[in-house]
């Protein structure tokens, strides 16, 4: 069978589009068309500019394109600084198993690749799809061990997917491609230390992850080796990331198994709303419940969440700190926050993630009396992504609800058009919308373009209307 990384550059260069079944082609439109919109939404906001300003300033072989910027730059630099302008508002997708924001880290990178080598739209997609495979198939083999050490997925597994993606895109056969794979194990890095103050670094996890993709990619095209027991090996991926030197073979031995024939990628969820996954299902059940039973905020005694422990020392931990968020990044991660913003003003879309919002003294009042409990038995099967909430209200009555998953995720999925929907409502940031919905036709059949150019161009272009 070979290393694992040797299966999966294998997998990934010899992929061809008619292999892929087409709800797996239709699905990966939906993600790159969402994965885009919350890029150009993070131009509209000006979100995380420091990293296109930078690379923009810098300059370089004009080779692709950047967000909301005119200028063209060299490959490796677009997929950084577009990286971090779609994972800027935590909007984008996330796999429920690997807890892994794949398509932020192998969309630019395809994107960048592929417009600067003129390839098809149809080329781009099938190395997206291979790409964000190999990204997650790793990230699910590794992702409870990288959470329990501090690295995040998104960035370790990404930069795998994004390699594989941008190996295919050059033409490398599958030795080449297998080095790249062993080159970007030495880029793959990413610590979720940004919890400790609120720092808005994690964006810049999937930006390193794509630029690593495509720089691994790269070096190994021009004769640069890697090892091939990168994942597996005793100083590879699972034992130095993932401290799992002794499972190291069972784990690595799922990852290539059914390549081709089993899509991970089919359990990547949509967000609906703009922060932490492991706060969607708590937070949906608390607004929910609060409109059901006309509960006013100041009728609410306690609202307590419950979450998955991987959840909660991202969403819920230490609690007194989670309950006052200090940056608008910092509410992201806090279940408090989003739980209270959505009973007291309806909605915890992007209006409630700013400075302002985060000040809201009705709505930390409610934040405060937001208690925490364990997942009870019987919902400990459920979903990574699962939650509950119970409303005590003052007279005594409680109510109660649990989501085995969030709205979005693949048990509960939602349609193409909530989901071109949520990318018109993101493009409008920073286009008009003829703009947005020529944008989003273009994207559902980019399967058919002859090249990138019509779309990088509206990338380009995103946020002229917001500078003018």
């Amino acid at each position: 069978m070979g290393a694992i990384a040797e299966q999966l550059a294998g997998f990934a260069v010899g992929l061809e589009h008619q292999d892929v079944p087409e709800r797996v082609r239709e699905r990966a439109k939906l993600h790159l068309i969402d994965a885009l919109g919350c890029g150009v939404a993070a131009v509209g906001l000006d979100a995380v500019p420091a990293t296109s300003r930078i690379v923009a300033e810098q300059g370089g072989k004009e080779e692709a394109s950047l967000l909301g910027c005119a200028a063209r730059v060299p490959a490796a630099q677009a997929a950084l600084a577009n990286g971090v302008r779609c994972h800027g508002l935590d909007f984008d997708d996330t796999h429920e198993a690997g807890i892994c924001h794949s398509s932020v880290v192998v969309a630019p990178a395809v994107l960048a690749i592929g417009e600067a080598i003129g390839a098809s739209g149809e080329e781009v997609l099938c190395a997206y799809l291979a790409g964000s495979e190999v990204a997650l198939r790793i990230a699910v083999a590794a992702a409870d061990r990288l959470y329990e050490r501090g690295f995040h997925p998104t960035s370790v597994c990404g930069s795998f997917g994004a390699a594989a993606a941008a190996a295919r895109l050059l033409g490398l056969d599958a030795l080449t491609a297998a080095n790249a794979l062993g080159v970007v194990g030495s880029f793959a890095s990413g610590l979720f230390e940004y919890l400790s103050d609120g720092s808005a670094t994690k964006p810049l996890h999937a930006g390193w992850a794509a630029q690593a993709g495509v720089q691994a990619a790269r070096l190994a095209a021009a004769g640069a080796t890697g090892p091939a027991t990168v994942i597996e090996g005793r100083f590879g991926l699972l034992a130095a990331h993932a401290g799992d030197a002794d499972g190291a073979g069972e784990r690595a031995e799922a990852i290539a198994a059914g390549l081709g024939e089993r899509w991970e990628f089919e359990g990547l969820a949509i967000k609906l709303y703009p922060a932490c996954h492991f706060a969607h299902a708590s937070t949906w059940a608390a607004g929910a419940l609060a409109e059901e039973h006309g509960l006013a905020p100041d009728e609410i005694e306690r609202v307590v969440v419950r979450v998955p422990p991987e959840g909660a020392q991202l969403v819920l931990e230490p609690l007194a700190d989670k309950r006052r968020p200090r940056t608008p990044y910092d509410a992201k991660f806090s279940l408090p926050f989003m739980a209270a913003h959505r009973i007291v003003r309806g909605s915890a879309g992007l209006a409630a993630f700013t400075q302002e919002s985060i000040a809201d003294p009705q709505v930390l009042e409610l934040a405060a009396r937001v208690e925490a409990e364990p997942l009870r038995e019987e919902e400990r099967t459920a979903s990574r992504f699962c939650g509950g909430a119970t409303l005590i209200a003052h007279d005594g009555r409680r109510y109660d609800r649990f989501l085995a998953a969030p709205p979005g995720s693949p048990a509960m999925p939602v349609a193409r058009e909530e989901v071109i929907g949520k990318f018109l409502d993101n493009a409008a940031l920073a286009m008009d919308a003829d703009e947005a919905r020529e944008l989003a036709d273009r994207l559902e059949r980019i399967d058919e373009a002859a090249s990138l150019e019509p779309i990088a161009a509206a990338l380009r272009g995103a946020g002229e209307r917001v500078r003018a």
